[in-house]
């Protein structure tokens, strides 16, 4: 048998070091690569055997078996797949930017490229056994030639590898890895079937591996059972089991998924125990090609608002896996979706910079982004129907699949509500339709139910803008002062709690056409709503209070911007807004809270000139104290605290004194 030793293409030892250290940084994705190279082999061979089912010997079911010898410390993947020649061997494992499966699909045209797309390009896949191994065997056989024809290629990863002539009975190939010492964590039957479950469990060929069972040690001493035995172990029955799922679910078609294999397979990637609130799995076809299989979770996870944490979903090219948490294929905001994105047209060694930069993968986050924003938008538009009415408020016959939307996304909004609002900052192209996704407690309802649409339509006569306010909670929402003068006339007000409102608001200024209004913020204009007789009033009280107004302003000179007399409270004597072009107080001690910086800003002081407090300002010995006390108190009244709690409390005994 002739054997010789040859010399690798003259970049493909320099490359070896970049293949094995930097374009794989994750050890175990060497059986990823080598698995799928052999399901390649296998697809190969499938297709060639449809014009010469010869091919296929007396093996017609076609396999990958993984096996492992840990006296020997190698690990083997066999398929039963096309196999090489020895000059086949020489080109394609001696050559980093050729493949055996590249050349075959170049030599494919026509109507034989659709009925090929399934078999993947692989150009380097078959290196990464240099990450594990220090020395690789390969011993192959083309489909078709004599057992005497088969190769041995043998190297060791350096600038050579020997080849020589076998005799080898079984079609396909055997790639034997020796494993270096920081490698033997893969000679064990555990660790294998994890890493092909993880990687390989969508591969549409079985992945054999021999069962093993307990057995225990000898008798230390033949005639006495309870002397004590040798250690026990695990040991290998002969029976072979497969231990993939042999079939990727996102590329079978919808109606021949259940629903539990939907819910199933989520539980598996995304380790929660509870079955998803809706998914939606399509294939996307243009430009761009791809399949994708998105779930919306039931539940939030714990670290939801740790924006650091990696989230995303995983990404396959052409059904083999690259990475868990891709996040350039999905926005921030929408960091709680699940699922699988498998692309026809990326690259199988894509790096997360090189997804930055893709114009195939913006195209892919573009679409995604959308698919998710029509799931949350169906399962809106079927809350409607839990009073047994349409959107347009005429009843109808609801479906069972209709039925199984009601209310959803009331679950979903009370788990993600405050991570979509992040898209009013983030998403500019979907910020419409993120709008018409929000949802809020208002003085009509405690509810978190009332989206800006509900509110629009409820809107009195006359009434210009929608309004709105910011509280820590929604207790202190509801009983601010600044809706006093709301609750008098029946105009609703939104209230919003959530900690990213004040900052999200900020990138909405208005709905349908229609301003959003802060009652938090400037003087409080209800235009048409306010009559002439009480636009008088007010004029005449301001006028007659100036002296007063002039007082409170150069006692309060270093607490408040401005003091003025207001319309906007009934009950209560005075309260706290900001300019309009002002940060809230509530978001100013959100940053200061998150160490962040704020601008020193000084709210204004609205007073009520028609209450009791306020008129026995005038003439008040205890001027300066009551005034600092009425602004004290609005503060408190908005959920701030007295920048000198104890002088406060002091103003207050000595008055009650």
């Amino acid at each position: 048998m002739s054997k010789q030793t040859l010399s690798f293409q003259a970049e493909v030892a320099q490359l070896l070091h970049l293949v094995t250290h930097s374009l794989y940084s994750n050890q175990e994705i060497f059986l990823r690569e080598l698995i799928s190279n052999a399901s390649d082999a296998c697809d190969k061979l499938r297709f060639e055997g449809l014009n010469n089912a010869a091919l296929f010997e007396d093996a017609p079911n076609l396999e990958v078996r993984v096996t492992f010898d840990k006296a020997a410390k190698t690990l083997t993947i066999t398929d039963n797949g096309i196999g090489m020649s020895q000059q086949e061997a020489i080109d394609h494992l001696g050559t980093i930017a050729k493949s055996g499966t590249k050349d075959f699909m170049g030599k494919l045209s026509g109507d034989q490229k659709a009925d090929a797309q399934l078999i993947g390009q692989f150009g380097v896949g078959f290196y990464s056994g240099f990450i594990v191994a220090d020395k690789i065997t390969v011993e192959s056989r083309r489909a078709g030639l004599k057992a005497e024809e088969g190769v041995r290629w043998i190297s060791g990863g350096t600038g050579d590898f020997e080849v020589e002539t076998i005799t080898r009975a079984q079609r396909g190939t055997s790639i034997i890895l020796h494993l270096r010492e920081d490698a033997e964590e893969y000679l064990n039957a555990w660790k294998i079937k994890q890493v092909i479950a993880k990687y390989s469990d969508h591969i549409s060929l079985p992945i054999l591996m021999e069962k093993e069972e307990w057995k225990d040690g000898e008798l230390i001493n033949p005639n006495d059972e309870n002397g004590g035995r040798q250690p026990g172990g695990m040991v290998k029955t002969g029976e072979w089991e497969t231990v993939n799922k042999a079939s990727a679910l996102w590329t079978r078609p919808k109606k021949d998924i259940t629903e539990e294999q939907y819910a199933e397979f989520y539980k598996t990637i995304s380790h929660d125990h509870e079955a998803p609130l809706t998914w939606a799995h399509n294939r996307v076809e243009g430009n761009t090609e791809y399949t994708q299989l998105l779930y919306i979770p039931a539940k939030a996870p714990f670290d939801l608002w740790n924006r650091d944490k990696k989230a995303g979903v995983k990404l396959y090219v052409k059904r083999v896996f690259i990475m868990d948490d891709a996040e350039a294929l999905m926005p921030t905001y929408l960091r709680f979706v699940k699922g699988v994105i498998d692309s026809a047209d990326l690259p199988l060694n894509v790096s997360r910079e090189l997804l930055q930069e893709s114009r195939d993968v913006r195209s892919i986050r573009e679409g995604s982004t959308k698919r998710v924003l029509s799931m949350l938008e169906d399962l809106a538009k079927h809350d409607k129907h839990t009073t047994g009415e349409g959107a347009d408020g005429v009843t109808d016959v609801v479906s069972e699949e209709d039925k199984a939307k009601e209310g959803k996304y009331t679950k979903f909004y009370a788990e993600f509500g405050a991570v979509l609002k992040e898209g009013l900052g983030e998403d500019f192209g979907n910020r419409e339709r993120l709008a018409k996704l929000l949802r809020f407690a208002s003085t009509t309802s405690d509810t978190v139910s009332v989206s800006f649409a509900d509110y629009k339509a409820r809107m009195k006569e006359g009434q210009e803008a929608i309004y709105y306010i910011t509280a820590d909670t929604l207790a202190a929402a509801k009983n601010s002062p600044q809706l006093e003068v709301f609750k008098k006339k029946g105009i609703e007000v939104l209230l919003m709690t959530d900690r990213v409102d004040e900052w999200a608001l900020n990138y909405l200024h208005e709905f349908d056409g229609t301003p959003l209004q802060s009652v938090a913020k400037g003087a409080v204009d209800l235009g048409k709503l306010q009559d002439e007789a009480e636009k008088k009033a007010a004029e005449e009280a301001a006028e007659a209070f100036k002296p007063v107004l002039a007082k409170l302003k150069e006692a309060l000179k270093d607490k408040a911007e401005d003091v003025r007399v207001t319309t906007r409270l009934v009950d209560s004597p005075a309260c706290l807004v900001v300019q309009d072009d002002g940060m809230s107080t509530q978001l100013a001690r959100m940053l200061k809270q998150a160490g962040q910086q704020a601008p020193e800003t000084k709210p204004v002081l609205e007073v009520n000139a028609e209450h009791a407090l306020v008129k026995k300002l005038d003439g008040s010995v205890h001027f300066h104290d009551l005034a600092h006390i009425l602004f004290d108190q609005a503060l408190l009244a908005e959920g701030g605290l007295p920048e000198d709690p104890a002088a406060y409390v002091k103003r207050v005994n000595a008055l009650l004194a």
